[in-house]
């Protein structure tokens, strides 16, 4: 897979047109990522699903937090049916930093994820279902019928949460965009291969990595600096450890997103961050990156901020695909 994620901070009309961009550029996947401060990623969808022709299409990624897990699997299986079964099911624990604005940061965990998509796959197939676990249903069921199969990815960067995919998912979609980070997590996903549930399919550990790519090298990096923001502050202590990062820089960047001061949590952001966080630079650069990342993964998606020009990064970012693979 070579997927893109796009971000609903742009209006849907503006996402809708990079999303035939990126299908006319050659990816086959497109995410459309998902916070209670954008866009519902779910209106944008529905656009794409009759903007384009042939790239899968879904949420990358939605929590079952914030929305009941049935009707987040009723939401899927309309976009599938929308785009005539090309959807895809990108979900996972949620994003902390939003996820605290509306006192929820406290029920991340493995077990809603993987409850979520079991009890979709169910109801994709047509059965009514009782669940009665980190969620409530009674007998609920969808009342049409879904293109099927969706193939789902779980998103995370935990230990559990990537062995679980592996035994349990489709694919993994790992928030890391050094070959350290894939590394460490070809070793968690193998792990859980070994338990991995017959009759499933090939797995896939796509990175989901932040890209930022442009003619200007500085251009790239500096445009690199509000996702790298949102990484740093929700990333793990082992995982800034690994990349010998400040904690209490970290720290520091996670509460001035949650008070809504980015401009202050993209200013703290350093360098070493965005090394460690995205793949920035030149095309050649994030070539030489791309590759290195594609030694220990599957598959890759091209995350945001995908660059300073966003329509010129869609093409230069498949370019240094293609020249890393």
């Amino acid at each position: 897979m070579l997927g893109i994620e796009l971000t609903p901070e742009h209006p849907i009309d503006r996402l809708v047109e990079l999303g035939t961009v990126a299908e006319r550029a050659g990816y086959d996947t497109v995410f459309v990522s998902s916070h209670y401060n954008n866009r519902s990623p779910f209106a944008a969808l529905s656009r794409l699903a009759a903007a384009t022709d042939e790239v899968r299409i879904g949420p990358g990624v939605v929590n079952p937090l914030e929305r009941h897990p049935v009707t987040l699997a009723g939401e899927v299986a309309t976009v599938a049916e929308a785009s005539d079964g090309r959807a895809v099911f990108g979900v996972g624990p949620g994003d902390p930093s939003t996820l605290a604005n509306l006192g929820l940061a406290d029920d991340r965990g493995l077990r809603p994820v993987l409850e979520a998509f079991k009890v979709a796959q169910r109801l994709w197939d047509g059965e009514r279902v009782t669940h009665d676990g980190t969620f409530e249903a009674e007998d609920a069921g969808l009342n049409f019928d879904v293109p099927t199969p969706i193939p789902t990815y779980v998103g995370g960067e935990g230990p559990h949460m990537c062995k679980m995919a592996a035994k349990h998912a489709d694919g993994l979609l790992f928030n890391g965009s050094h070959p350290a980070d894939l590394r460490w997590a070809r070793e968690q996903v193998d792990d859980g291969l070994d338990d991995r549930l017959d009759g499933l399919g090939a797995f896939d550990l796509a990175a989901y990595a932040s890209v930022s790519v442009a003619d200007d090298a500085a251009a790239a990096r500096e445009a690199a600096r509000p996702p790298v923001a949102f990484i740093a502050a929700g990333a793990a202590p082992p995982v800034l450890d690994r990349h010998s990062l400040d904690h209490g820089r970290a720290d520091d960047i996670g509460a001035a997103l949650s008070a809504g001061d980015f401009e202050a949590a993209f200013d703290r952001v350093s360098p070493a961050m965005i090394d460690a966080f995205c793949i920035a630079g030149t095309v050649d650069t994030v070539a030489d990156r791309m590759a290195a990342v594609l030694d220990h993964a599957d598959s890759l998606v091209v995350g945001s901020p995908l660059g300073p020009d966003l329509d010129t990064a869609i093409d230069l970012a498949a370019t240094a695909h293609d020249r890393a693979t």
